[in-house]
């Protein structure tokens, strides 16, 4: 009898649940005095046209476009506006720059191979994969040369993983002073990477006992190089060919690059032509004068691999504005490059109370998680945040926390609780808490 009380129980919870949350949408589309006269409710969102309901659309009235008329596939002329994005001010020149991922457009967590943040040292270069070799040497028993049909005979495995660039938000590091989610935080993607471990390279070249570093090389015209741990390299590195089912795309490696899970991007060098085995780091340009942080005693932090537990609101957010009072659901993507994302926390008020959101993906290691929770907007101003916590614990800190060790000359790792003001009239701005 207990076992079928608390059955009961369940379900009735469960279609308290559903009717809620069905209460909330209708009450938010403004359909609940026509649904419940069992009359059709229209939105009059396009205005004015000859194509809305009941009318029958133009489209619908001629024959479409025949099958190959996109060899490859395209989105809709509508999505135009979905695009990577660059900032003109943030570099000296676009041979060396970066554009940024359209966050707030993007739906679940893989995102679009068209539209992952572009991050270049030197310009894009055109890589004949017929020519392209991988070079494996250094201190191993057996050096070997790889062609791509050479590489492509290895056991291949793959997975979701996050990339994000560890200057992410760096701009922020002083103030508020970026319009769009897309760069506050679009140095970021999370794709199915698909690839050889580098473990089972190294096992293949026999890796000498005393070594403990590998060096990773890019074929691009800055020889773009870092230092990987032995320990990175024998876990979860992977020697990646194919980025969400296809071929990588040149702005992303083509034909071969390195991807380390959770690590900062700048370690996944792409367009990989050479790894080095040795005993020590070999302290390159990337990893001395760059991609190290400037603590405030004046000393610099150097091989902060790991992107720690971070997350942001996605909308609203100042290119997802809302539009009059209503339901609305709050949304946004959480990542941490320790592990799984454990749970979100959402504050309304700027961090004085704070409600715990329902996570609406899978939720894998080291990769985006997406997290949302309903909101009844009443037209009241309102400070929005995200808090997130990984599955060790770690908790994503405020600035004041973040800042209380880094201080505020840092570019690279602003994992901060991020801001959003929501205004009355809907729009959103980006802000600064202490």
């Amino acid at each position: 009898m207990g076992r079928s009380e608390d059955s009961n129980s369940e379900k009735q919870a469960k279609l308290k649940e559903i009717s809620e949350r069905r209460e909330f949408l209708l009450g938010g589309l403004g359909l609940m005095g026509g649904a419940a006269a069992g009359s059709i409710g229209i939105i009059q969102s396009a205005g004015a046209s000859s194509n809305l309901p009941p009318n029958v659309p133009a489209w619908t009235k001629t024959l479409g476009t025949g099958v190959v008329t996109n060899p490859y596939g395209q989105p809709s002329p509508f999505e135009a506006d979905v695009k990577r994005r660059t900032v003109d001010w943030l570099t000296a020149d676009r041979l060396a720059s970066i554009s940024f991922t359209p966050l707030g457009d993007i739906k679940g967590i893989i995102t679009p191979s068209a539209v992952v943040f572009e991050r270049y040292h030197s310009g894009l270069p055109q890589i004949d994969p017929n020519q392209h070799r991988l070079m494996i040497h250094g201190m191993v028993k057996r050096p070997l040369i790889l062609s791509m049909d050479d590489l492509m005979r290895f056991p291949s495995t793959s997975m979701i993983r996050f990339l994000e660039c560890p200057a992410n938000g760096g701009m922020e590091w002083r103030g508020a002073q970026m319009d769009r989610v897309q760069f506050t935080h679009g140095m970021l993607a999370c794709c199915e990477w698909t690839g050889v471990l580098l473990s089972t390279l190294l096992e293949e070249v026999g890796v000498s006992r005393d070594a403990s570093w590998v060096l990773a090389e890019g074929a691009d015209g800055s020889h773009l190089s870092r230092s990987i741990p032995m320990e990175k390299a024998l876990d979860d590195a992977l020697v990646v060919f194919a980025q969400n089912g296809e071929a990588l795309r040149p702005e992303q490696g083509y034909p071969v690059r390195l991807i380390n899970p959770g690590w900062e991007g700048n370690t996944c060098v792409k367009w990989l032509r050479r790894l080095e085995v040795g005993d020590r780091p070999w302290y390159q340009r990337e990893e001395t004068s760059k991609y190290t942080d400037l603590m405030p005693d004046g000393r610099a932090r150097e091989f902060s691999f790991v992107q720690e537990c971070n997350s942001v609101i996605t909308s609203p957010s100042p290119e997802k504005p809302l539009r009059g009072k209503g339901k609305y659901w709050i949304e946004g993507l959480a990542w941490s490059g320790r592990g799984k994302i454990k749970k979100v926390d959402v504050s309304l008020d700027g961090g004085i109370s704070f409600r715990p959101a329902r996570i609406t993906s899978l939720v894998l290691p080291r990769a985006l998680t997406r997290f949302g929770i309903e909101f009844d907007w009443d037209g009241s101003p309102a400070l929005l945040q995200s808090r997130a916590v990984d599955e060790t614990g770690y908790v994503q800190p405020t600035f004041r926390q973040l800042r209380d060790v880094r201080g505020s000359s840092s570019i690279y790792h602003k994992n901060a609780i991020h801001t959003w003001k929501l205004m009355p009239d809907g729009g959103v701005a980006n802000v600064q808490l202490s």
